[in-house]
């Protein structure tokens, strides 16, 4: 595993942020971390970048235990921590300029690289402090990927991004992940935009890692339901359910769960129409991401499908 955590605990006195979280992260692979604001995704990530120490537990990047005394391992990684550091009376280019120092990186043109990349070449020599939110957090992200790590630690990467800025971002990253290998973990508290981007999806709340997903199993299970709609409602009710079907009323609408309905709803159309009560709307309904993580939240993890 390039990234993996093991009973990774961390306590402030009798409150315990963190609690015997365990992560594994592939080579390649782009890990969504998703929880609430508060749920312990930033005090993970700080733990695995050797920010702060654990209480208990220990984590792992290419193998190598993170410790104080093992420097090397930050060769290979880059991250984006929070509000991204910039010295804010330098330019865009003299920001990147003194971390390729500090990185020893001494290749040409890869500052004209990365400003391409990140959409900053406008702001080469605009000073740091002027920069809007949004450019700030894309300053950050270069000086993340500016020295070609293997590992990427992001904590909210796409704060202050505007959707197209969230776009590009979401391009780039399946980009460093899908064709040079780079190992991605990123953190956010929305589902939707991880649900976008992520190979697999980890769910902390309350300091507990409460589920873990890949994209494939998500969709799954997303809960679906038939919505129906018909001139009189009572006497649509009546059919279906005398056909042996669970039928619920929202409104104008009747919804269905049952599964061979979700898979064959031309069967409850092709009914309705012979009971002289045809359809006037007939569609599979999914259930949207913000729905899901509030259910697996509440339920502590589990889900019903």
């Amino acid at each position: 595993m390039v990234i993996e955590t093991c009973n990774l605990t961390k306590r402030y006195g009798d409150f315990t942020a963190v609690s015997q979280v365990n992560l594994t992260v592939k080579k390649g692979e782009i890990f969504g971390f998703l929880g609430v604001n508060g749920a312990g995704k930033t005090t993970t990530i700080r733990m695995l970048l050797g920010l702060i120490t654990s209480t208990l537990g220990a984590c792992y990047l290419n193998g190598q235990k993170v410790a104080r005394r093992n420097l090397a391992i930050w060769n290979q990684v880059g991250y984006l921590v929070e509000k991204p550091h910039a010295y804010p009376q330098l330019t865009v280019k003299e920001n990147l300029e003194i971390f390729c120092y500090y990185r020893g990186i001494k290749r040409q043109n890869i500052l004209n690289e990365v400003m391409e990349k990140l959409k900053l070449r406008t702001y080469a020599s605009c000073k740091a402090a002027n920069l809007s939110t949004g450019n700030k957090q894309r300053l950050g992200l270069a000086k993340a990927i500016i020295h070609q790590p293997a590992i990427l630690i992001l904590d909210e990467p796409t704060n202050g991004l505007d959707p197209l800025g969230i776009m590009e971002m979401r391009d780039l990253l399946k980009d460093l992940a899908e064709n040079q290998g780079v190992t991605i973990l990123m953190s956010s508290h929305k589902l939707d935009e991880i649900a976008r981007i992520a190979t697999k999806i980890a769910i902390i709340h309350q300091g507990r890692l409460i589920k873990e997903i890949t994209k494939e199993q998500l969709a799954v299970e997303l809960k679906k339901v038939l919505v129906v709609q018909v001139n009189d409602q009572q006497i649509g009710s009546k059919v279906l359910a005398q056909a042996g079907y669970q039928v619920q009323k929202n409104g104008v609408q009747l919804l269905i769960t049952d599964q061979e309905a979700l898979n064959y709803p031309d069967k409850i159309a092709c009914l309705l129409v012979e009971k002289g009560c045809p359809p006037t709307l007939l569609k599979v309904q999914k259930e949207n991401l913000e729905d899901y993580f509030l259910r697996i939240v509440t339920k502590g993890g589990e889900s019903s499908v």
